[in-house]
């Protein structure tokens, strides 16, 4: 079944000890269109605004209840890195969160549900380069959707399996040329995507679409 990612935001993230927070938004590779990452509001216990979670360490939506639970207790939570979702994220926020989360999967043991010892925590780099394919899905509502003959629409909201973490369709609402109508365009038919044109190109015609 697919589902539109955007109801999920706002769902309560779950920890193994308590509620953490809110899920906020969501990092995903613009190659695979598989999401990375969840970016979780954890204003109502901790000083920061967000905190980043790999997307390994959370367990499938409960799309009926709106909530996500999580193999982390809350203080693997305070010690996870932040990002800045307005923007690429950059090379050393992404490799501090690589480092973080990889050697973490092995503190999560899935079949019994339970974690043995905990990483300390660390500091995490600013910005410095960006990585161009590591993407926020908040940041790009909005773009221009544009086909290889013209401008499509715009986007509106990502559509995910339940059977995954991979984001299979863009929620495009199209121009006058379509009667404004919202139409669903595979994300395999995504040929880039500009941060400073704000739009999404596709390597098919209007015609086509």
């Amino acid at each position: 079944m697919l589902h539109d990612l955007e109801t999920l935001t706002g769902s309560k993230v779950i920890a193994s000890d308590g509620e953490i927070g809110r899920a906020g938004d969501f990092l995903f590779d613009d190659q695979s269109w598989t999401i990375r990452y969840m970016a979780v509001d954890v204003r109502a216990w901790l000083a920061r605004r967000d905190v980043v979670l790999a997307i390994a360490a959370v367990e499938h939506p409960d799309w009926t209840e709106r909530t996500f639970q999580v193999y982390l207790t809350k203080e693997q939570v305070r010690n996870s890195p932040e990002v800045d979702a307005e923007k690429p994220v950059s090379r050393q926020q992404q490799i501090a969160m690589e480092e973080y989360f990889g050697p973490l999967a092995g503190w999560i043991d899935r079949k019994f549900g339970g974690l043995s010892s905990m990483p300390t925590g660390r500091d995490y780099p600013l910005h410095t380069r960006e990585d161009s394919h590591l993407r926020s899905v908040r940041n790009l509502s909005g773009y221009a959707v544009w086909a290889e003959d013209g401008e499509v629409g715009r986007l509106t909201g990502f559509i995910l399996s339940d059977s995954g973490w991979r984001l299979s369709y863009l929620d495009v609402s199209a121009g006058d040329w379509l009667l404004n109508r919202s139409m669903l365009i595979p994300t395999r038919w995504v040929e880039s995507i500009s941060w400073a044109d704000h739009r999404v190109n596709l390597h098919h015609s209007r015609e086509t679409l």
